[in-house]
């Protein structure tokens, strides 16, 4: 059977644990990897579960959070520009990123 490379990046700390388990259970990660497309042809399937949970889009969230702000204003009474609001967002993001 003809053999062909197969070139993938990890970070070089997760590289050498996994080289150290393999080593552990008496194979290469060359070996271990072999073993793993093996089965994933054989069963047509990742053999572990890969899930995530929905959560919102960026936007989906910006949008729910702008409008309870508004909500929360509109309760106390308060009026706010547009300008007064930018500022707001502006200084909020400043508060975010130190």
């Amino acid at each position: 059977m003809a053999q062909s490379a197969f070139t993938i990046r990890l970070d070089s700390d997760l590289k050498l644990s996994f080289e150290k388990l393999c080593s552990e259970f008496g194979m290469s990660s060359n070996t271990a990897f072999n073993i793993f497309v093996r089965a994933v042809i054989r069963n047509r399937s990742i053999p572990f579960a890969i899930e995530s949970t929905p959560r919102e889009t960026s936007l989906e969230s910006g949008k729910k959070a702008f409008l309870q702000m508004r909500e929360i204003i509109a309760q106390n009474g308060v009026s706010m520009s547009l300008q007064e609001i930018n500022k707001e967002i502006g200084e909020t993001r400043k508060s975010m990123h130190k």
